[in-house]
């Protein structure tokens, strides 16, 4: 349940950033307000910043926390997405820093993924399970929409973008092994990252729009120049990077709304398995911003 400290603003955020490695903040953001929030799965990473940009109302998130003390594997993702779902967010921005598998996409460009391809191992992906059961499509797990304006705000912030290809998602935190690197360029995937299979996933049963801007820092250790990825090359990457992400942020933010005609939508109308008298009254309540609607 929300946080003593929480209550729902009263101009709600539709729209949602999640920002990742190097984008902790966004200067533009104004009129801020700070929430707590507790949800039933535990605290998300931190507080909500719920602000204006470009007219809008947006919840940001700092997806690593402050200071970056959250790795990939420890991020309650069910905690941040659940946040904005109660938060009444509708479109979510993500931001993270991948590493690249081909050549020509090259360190300080974007990529806005249209495919997701999952190497983790520890992580709950689901909102779903002990007594409700859901099974949510997944063929396309970003949000087509959403991920067209994001690459035209790119265009329009006068940065290069790589519009599609396969995000692969890894453990983490240890960077590749060269094996596991050529292995995965062999596959023909073209970008990899630590934390947005589970965002997608969640966002997905949440029925909200997700869309991830990409930001390459490095080669991976395929490349013969970048054979030892380290953290000093991905950070000073990324904050070369951190100004133009942030205005391609306002500009996808000043664009928004749009019609939600997605599968994203309605992706748990015709998921839910569980028969509605069968599903246990704790969960019930639990998940009731999620699927109060089809039980009512």
């Amino acid at each position: 349940m929300p946080d003593s400290r929480f209550q729902i603003p009263d101009s709600p955020p539709r729209i949602g950033i999640i920002g990742g490695s190097g984008l902790y903040d966004m200067a533009e953001l104004s009129d801020r307000e700070t929430l707590v929030i507790d949800t039933p799965f535990g605290a998300p990473s931190g507080p909500y910043v719920v602000a204006t940009l470009r007219g809008r109302r947006v919840a940001f998130l700092a997806r690593h926390g402050e200071g970056h003390r959250h790795m990939p594997s420890e991020l309650n993702y069910r905690a941040n997405i659940f946040g904005l779902k109660t938060l009444g967010v509708e479109w979510i921005l993500s931001a993270s820093a991948v590493g690249s598998l081909r050549e020509d996409i090259k360190p300080s460009e974007m990529v806005v993924p249209d495919q997701l391809f999952d190497r983790t191992r520890t992580r709950v992906s689901t909102f779903f399970g002990e007594g409700v059961v859901a099974h949510v499509g997944f063929a396309h797990p970003f949000c087509a929409p959403l991920s067209r304006l994001l690459a035209a705000s790119v265009r329009s912030a006068g940065a290069t973008v790589h519009e599609g290809g396969t995000y692969v998602c890894i453990e983490g935190p240890q960077f590749s092994t060269m094996a596991e690197s050529m292995f995965y360029r062999s596959h023909g995937w073209d970008i990899i990252g630590m934390t947005n299979l589970q965002e997608a996933k969640l966002a997905r049963e949440a029925e909200i729009c997700y869309s991830t801007l990409a930001l390459v820092t490095d080669y991976d250790c395929w490349h013969p120049e970048h054979e030892s990825v380290t953290v000093e090359m991905v950070v000073s990457t990324l904050m070369q990077n951190a100004r133009a992400a942030q205005q391609v942020l306002a500009a996808a933010v000043e664009r928004l709304p749009i019609e939600r005609t997605c599968e994203c939508a309605r992706a748990l109308a015709t998921a839910l398995i569980t028969r509605p008298d069968a599903i246990p009254a704790d969960r019930r309540t639990t998940l009731q911003p999620l699927i109060g609607k089809y039980l009512s």
